[in-house]
């Protein structure tokens, strides 16, 4: 009994190393890895997309094994900017520590695949539009052909809009057709198709990065319509559809680089429309200083700052940080008025080619007095792997890719119900003024302000700053002119148009006077000349000046009568007492 009792204890001692040898590793691809690999980096490393190779079998994970690894323990993949406990949002795409201590392990085991039993099901990626059919798919008309070499490149595509009627968007999906190529792209709408007049022949698109479109309302962006690798296309949230008109644009704008190739770039968009109309009024507001930034060489910590006071209780839906190669640290908070900080975004390691939208997964409430600041850090020193100067050089704030920026956009929504944008837009006008005393911008938008609230002798002296600061400008003479007229004071506004006004002397603009207009007014109201056309700037990679103001266009000037401040009458004229003789601005004789 003993004898046959040894024997069969020696038995399974023999046995041991054989069924330690078939045992399953404690980490194999298909039980612990696979679902890591399949949510966070399967979206872009897949035929077709941005990613350079492909992740989507054991195979292809195996291959790459020691460099995820690599990339993920220094948290360079997959990529995610924002700090964690700084902002919670819909997009993260970030590891925890326990995923990346499996990725090593594995790795360190000889990544074994495990039981195939053990697999979770495949990804599946749409292969045609993942919202689904849309009601309307935009071609461009004429694709960009991008060189084998030479600087990165800035492209706008003009896509029209064939609709006969207004229609609500709850969606749009970009296919950019060549994802490879394509560093970011946003969409910006045209509703007055003014940018057509910077394309060399129709269809065939134009170069820059810095973008402004004239618009003859005052409808400001409410949301960011932009793409990046990875992104995943969304409706938005139930009132808060945008409104496409007849005749309008889009303007694709998008950031290019090569691949060593020459390529062909023809992205499409698809629209999807909604019968709900808009019931909550957001906005995209900004909180920038590129006129303050001129970062020595060699400065390792160059602060750029903004601060901004809420004038209504709002809530952050999402934010959009920007800033170029040297940006660092970036932080963007909320000051509210018991003193208590809300963290809107912080990145410690900025890095432009992963710069993006994120949408708070929970709104974020600021009530009315509390200060949004930004506060941006650079640096200029040779230490800074990302700066491309070797050796560093002086470097301002500017558009191109090798200046600098410092932008903070933030989607936000009044909580009081109705439409209270233009609250917003006043209290942004007048702290651009604060930042740029000196500037077109600044002094023409804060005298539109005034000029729109019927304070027309106030804003003369900021149309007059406007002109001096751009002489060359239609905008600023024409609304100078206006306002001189609306002030009752025609002698001087025909002089003004006639380039013989005291206050401004240099004008190379031609120009006429016409009869003045026979306004009819409602009763009780004076009758008030101006034009109602409006520049508008959408959050496009580089600084917009985000504002709203007036100008002419093909000779169209309007008339607006104000009888209360609740009820407007505008009827377009064909006579002006100011009608400037520009390219851009020719009068029209009735």
């Amino acid at each position: 009994m003993t004898q046959q009792f040894l024997r069969a204890i020696c038995a399974v001692v023999a046995a041991l190393p054989v069924m330690a040898a078939t045992s399953t590793p404690a980490v194999t691809f298909y039980r612990q890895i696979a679902p890591i690999i399949y949510k966070n980096c399967a979206p872009c490393h897949r035929p077709g997309e941005a990613g350079p190779f492909s992740l989507l079998t054991y195979e292809d994970v195996k291959r790459r094994a020691s460099q995820i690894a690599a990339v993920t323990k220094r948290r360079y993949m997959p990529p995610w900017l924002p700090e964690p406990g700084y902002g919670d949002f819909v997009e993260e795409r970030r590891l925890s520590d326990a995923q990346i201590q499996l990725i090593q392990e594995w790795v360190k085991l000889g990544t074994p695949a495990g039981p195939i039993a053990d697999a979770p099901p495949a990804p599946q990626f749409a292969s045609e539009w993942q919202l689904g059919t849309p009601d309307l798919v935009l071609h461009v008309t004429q694709p960009y052909q991008l060189s084998a070499g030479g600087p990165e490149v800035f492209w706008n595509f003009i896509i029209p809009v064939p609709i006969k009627s207004a229609r609500w968007v709850k969606a749009i999906e970009i296919r950019p057709s060549n994802a490879r190529v394509i560093h970011h792209a946003s969409v910006i709408v045209d509703r007055s198709r003014s940018a057509r007049h910077r394309e060399k022949a129709p269809g065939s698109g134009f170069a820059g990065m810095d973008l402004t479109v004239a618009e003859t309302t005052f409808d400001p962006d409410s949301s960011f319509l932009a793409w990046k690798p990875g992104s995943v296309p969304a409706a938005e949230p139930d009132g808060m559809a945008w409104r496409a008109d007849p005749g309008m644009d889009l303007v694709f704008n998008v950031h290019l680089r090569l691949s060593g190739k020459a390529e062909s770039v023809s992205p499409s968009i698809g629209l999807y429309f909604t019968d709900t109309p808009r019931t909550k009024f957001a906005m995209l507001m900004e909180l920038e200083h590129d006129g303050a930034i001129d970062i020595p060489p060699g400065e390792r910590d160059y602060i750029v700052s903004d601060d901004f006071r809420t004038p209504l209780d709002l809530t952050v839906l999402a934010v959009y940080p920007h800033a170029h190669y040297l940006g660092k640290l970036m932080e963007g908070y909320a000051t509210l008025p018991d003193g208590t900080r809300k963290w809107l975004v912080r990145i410690p390691e900025w890095d432009l080619n992963w710069q993006g939208v994120f949408h708070c997964k929970e709104p974020v409430y600021l009530p009315r007095g509390t200060v949004i600041s930004m506060r941006y850090h650079y640096d200029n020193s040779a230490d800074n792997v990302r700066n491309p100067n070797k050796p560093p050089r002086r470097v301002r704030g500017g558009s191109q890719a090798n200046d600098e920026m410092a932008n903070l956009w933030l989607q936000v929504l009044p909580v009081e119900n109705g439409d209270q944008r233009a609250v917003l837009r006043d209290v942004l006008m007048r702290r651009l003024f604060e930042k740029y005393p000196d500037d077109f911008t600044a002094n023409f938008n804060l005298g539109d302000l005034l000029l729109s609230q019927g304070k027309a002798e106030a804003a003369i002296p900021y149309f007059e700053r406007a002109w001096k600061a751009e002489p060359r400008s239609a905008l600023a003479a024409t609304e100078l002119g206006t306002a001189m007229a609306s002030a009752s004071r025609m002698p001087e506004a025909i002089n003004c148009s006639s380039g013989r006004s005291s206050s401004i002397r240099s004008s190379p603009m031609r120009a006429t006077t016409w009869p003045a207009p026979k306004l009819q007014a409602a009763s009780g109201s004076p009758p008030r000349v101006t034009s109602d056309r409006c520049l508008r700037s959408g959050p496009t990679t580089p600084r917009p000046s985000s504002i709203w103001a007036r100008c002419c266009s093909r000779g169209e000037m309007n008339s607006r009568v104000q009888a209360a401040p609740s009820r407007r009458w505008c009827a377009t004229v064909k006579h002006s007492p100011i009608a400037l003789m520009t390219p851009n601005c020719t009068p029209i004789l009735g």
